[in-house]
């Protein structure tokens, strides 16, 4: 368990499936991911209780503020013979948007990358429109690496170029 001034990020049980599935069907949630078909309750409670456990290649942890889950971040890829990994994050209780929650989650899970996972590198994919993801990333020391032109395509079938963001070990803020 990771503990901040915030948010605390733990290891996901299966009983939190109930609380993630109404995340699925917020369109500010899935507006910039690649959410993939929709999942009734039950199949994401059989997929909680059938996901792997955490190990060095994919590390999910559940973001949880005042004694709820919030959201989601990991660390999924890594290789340890090269220290690279790729991460992602998303908060999906609403009211846990813009008040410095996932900021302080990307912090932490970065640092326990950099610390304990010994990465040398962390990696993202983000919506070139979704600046306010951007805007976060690169506080908290990620520096944008490239763009992958019309890579994501969205809901109402628009595509949207793709930003290649990286920390090295050193440069997390």
């Amino acid at each position: 368990m990771l503990e901040g001034d915030l948010v605390r990020l733990r290891a996901l049980e299966p009983e939190d499936a109930d609380r993630i599935h109404p995340w699925g069907s917020d369109p500010e949630v899935g507006r910039w991911m690649n959410t993939g078909y929709p999942r009734s309750l039950a199949q994401l409670r059989k997929h909680a209780e059938e996901r792997p456990v955490n190990n060095y290649e994919l590390v999910v942890l559940g973001i949880e503020a005042d004694g709820k889950l919030i959201g989601i971040v990991d660390l999924r890829d890594a290789v340890p013979e090269v220290g690279n990994a790729e991460l992602d994050i998303y908060i999906g209780d609403a009211e846990y948007r813009n008040g410095g929650y996932g900021t302080e989650a990307l912090r932490l899970m970065c640092r326990y990358g950099f610390n304990h996972m010994r990465l040398h590198m962390i990696t993202l994919w983000v919506v070139a429109e979704n600046e306010r993801a951007r805007h976060v990333y690169r506080k908290v020391g990620f520096s944008e690496d490239g763009r992958h032109r019309e890579a994501f395509v969205a809901a109402d079938g628009t595509r949207h170029d793709m930003i290649l963001m990286s920390m090295l070990r050193g440069e997390l803020k």
